[in-house]
């Protein structure tokens, strides 16, 4: 039997095209993984952890291996912070007593002595402007009773903001470690902390307040030291619109930083974790430009909710009328920051009937508001009008009416 050279030849063709195909694939796909790859690395970031959140709606705009556990220093002192502000009443001054514990913390520290006392409006702003490490025990132990159940009392606090890898054990950021794991927190996390100090505390003003004071001067309250305080910052000078933020660094954890700048509608957190250790002490402050450029430059706020959506009839079942117009509750704008080529992803979800009586304005749904999977506003869907219920009486009135019309024909 002879052999077709044409055959052989389509064969050695279609051979060689399906090999092209095949490196055309995957030469395709490792495109997409390297662009993937240089946009997340585009900012040359020295930090190790690093995430840019947009304050308002809490979406994350940039991450850099952000859900690492990694120890977070003296950015633990927001917590503190905002707790400690939290359980002040305006009308009471809380006395602060110095502890033998808080007195014999390591530097940076105030220099507290042993039973000396002060108030803690004064220690706020050794804690925040100096980071002082005894001053963060002192408040631990006033507010908590310990540092045990202050440290409780953060976790808890953790877990209602949203932090789901997060875990303090003291008040002051130092490097620790118990039974339950080491003192430790993700860039996520911290920036969903900066967040809740600014947007969502109700002791935000003065959170602000504490943080924005470039220096500050108390005395103890016999009234026989007097201490001042200067804030270490230095964000707050580098950049237009730079609100609030906060330093760390221990030999473990490295230079960590978080920090918010507000400017031309937008609100910005950055928050970096091992961002250098000693001799790249300005390394902080260059991720943090670069992160907050990136957000001003690249994304804009959008009302998410102006996305158009369209209601169903709704099937009445055991009604005076088979259906019922269904209208959406107006939503409330939500703004949120997103750049030119970012989509709204809208999901209705919707009964398919609906038993008589209905009153108007039922919820008979809800549309979902989304961004790259994540939700950030969600609405009602509503019936229009009510339909009453179909009863014996109402179907006996009909039967009447019907009877009535044919006997006039």
């Amino acid at each position: 039997m002879k052999r077709n050279p044409g055959i052989r030849k389509r064969i050695f063709a279609l051979v060689i095209v399906v090999l092209l195909c095949g490196q055309v694939c995957w030469e395709s796909e490792s495109i997409l993984v390297r662009a993937a790859a240089s946009q997340e690395a585009s900012l040359d970031l020295y930090a190790t952890s690093a995430v840019l959140m947009d304050g308002t709606s809490g979406r994350v705009l940039y991450n850099k291996d952000g859900d690492t556990p990694l120890p977070m220093a003296s950015t633990t002192k927001i917590m503190t912070c905002i707790l400690a502000l939290e359980s002040m009443t305006e009308d009471t001054e809380i006395v602060c007593t110095v502890s033998g514990t808080a007195s014999a913390q390591p530097e940076v520290k105030l220099g507290m002595i042993t039973d000396d006392s002060f108030y803690l409006s004064d220690l706020l702003y050794s804690l925040m402007l100096e980071s002082h490490n005894d001053t963060a025990v002192c408040i631990a132990e006033t507010i908590g009773g310990s540092v045990e159940k202050f440290a409780a009392m953060m976790n808890a606090k953790a877990t209602e903001i949203g932090c789901t890898q997060t875990y303090y054990i003291t008040p002051n950021g130092l490097d620790a470690e118990d039974e339950n794991g080491e003192h430790h927190t993700t860039a996520h996390d911290l920036a969903l902390v900066m967040r809740y100090c600014l947007t969502q505390s109700p002791k935000s003003e003065e959170f602000l307040a504490v943080t924005q004071t470039a220096s500050y001067t108390f005395s103890n309250i016999s009234g026989t030291r007097t201490y001042s305080c200067t804030n270490h910052n230095a964000f707050l000078n580098l950049m237009e619109g730079a609100i609030s933020g906060k330093t760390g660094f221990t030999g473990k954890a490295g230079y960590c930083y978080v920090g918010a700048l507000s400017r031309d509608g937008k609100l910005l957190i950055v928050a970096l974790l091992a961002c250098g250790w000693p001799n790249n002490k300005g390394y902080k402050w260059v991720d943090t430009k670069k992160l907050m450029n990136y957000g001003l430059t690249e994304f804009e706020a959008r009302d998410i909710t102006a996305a158009e959506v369209s209601t169903k009839t709704l099937t009445v079942t055991n009604g005076q009328q088979e259906s019922v117009s269904t209208i959406l509750k107006e939503p409330s704008p939500t703004e949120v920051l997103m750049r030119s080529g970012d989509q709204v992803e809208v999901r209705a979800e919707m009964l398919q009937t609906i038993e008589a009586p209905v009153e108007e304005g039922t919820q008979v749904g809800l549309v979902h508001y989304l961004v790259d999977g994540e939700e950030y506003a969600v609405t009602s869907i509503l019936t229009e009008k009510g339909v009453k219920e179909r009863t014996y009486l109402y179907c006996l009135r009909e039967l009447v009416k019907e009877y009535m019309f044919r006997l006039s024909f």
